[in-house]
């Protein structure tokens, strides 16, 4: 890899580093998880960005573009939803949560009526078209170990959920999947 690739993973680490120092504090939280899951990620765009575009008309490249899209739209109609029924407030957390995720209304219905995790599909999107643009054996096993560790914020996520919302979470997650609708 470029010494400058390899220079602008370090920044970018090292800012993510920094917006996530709270969660790193508790190890088992999801933010903790989620960290990880994003330096994969960057490890993955910094290894493939120069292949983006190469052969547009290729299978990879054309799957890569479509859950690249899918992640855009999953993760702007999840903000959209938790922001706007969500009543964030700054109390929830316990300083592990960014504002945003402070919701203190169980949201179920837009993209949530689907799945729990939005979110997270969409970083695992992310992941699987990074991993597209220039699939190699190296890039592949990140690509897996960044799905494990998003199953991983997932399933922390969903335990904190549980403690805060109670029951109707609990009876929210049989109606609904992670992160496929109708699959898983």
């Amino acid at each position: 890899m470029p010494a400058t690739d390899v220079l602008l993973f370090f920044i970018g680490s090292t800012a993510m580093a920094w917006f996530s120092r709270k969660a790193l504090r508790h190890p088992g939280s999801h933010g903790f998880y989620r960290f990880f899951a994003w330096i994969g990620i960057l490890a993955l765009v910094s290894m493939s960005h120069r292949a983006w575009g190469m052969s547009p008309w290729s299978l990879h490249q054309m799957a890569s573009w479509t859950l690249l899209g899918g992640s855009i739209a999953l993760v702007a109609l999840g903000m959209a939803t938790l922001v706007r029924l969500g009543r964030v407030n700054g109390q929830r957390g316990g300083g592990t949560l960014y504002d945003w995720e402070k919701t203190t209304v169980l949201v179920t219905t837009g993209i949530f009526a689907h799945i729990r995790h939005p979110m997270y599909a969409s970083l695992l999107a992310l992941n699987w078209g990074a991993f597209l643009q220039a699939p190699s054996l190296l890039a592949g096993t990140i690509a897996l170990a960044v799905s494990l560790l998003l199953l991983l914020t997932a399933l922390a996520d969903e335990r904190e959920c549980l403690d805060y919302f109670g029951p109707a979470y609990a009876e929210y997650m049989r109606r609904t999947r992670r992160f496929i609708p109708g699959i898983f």
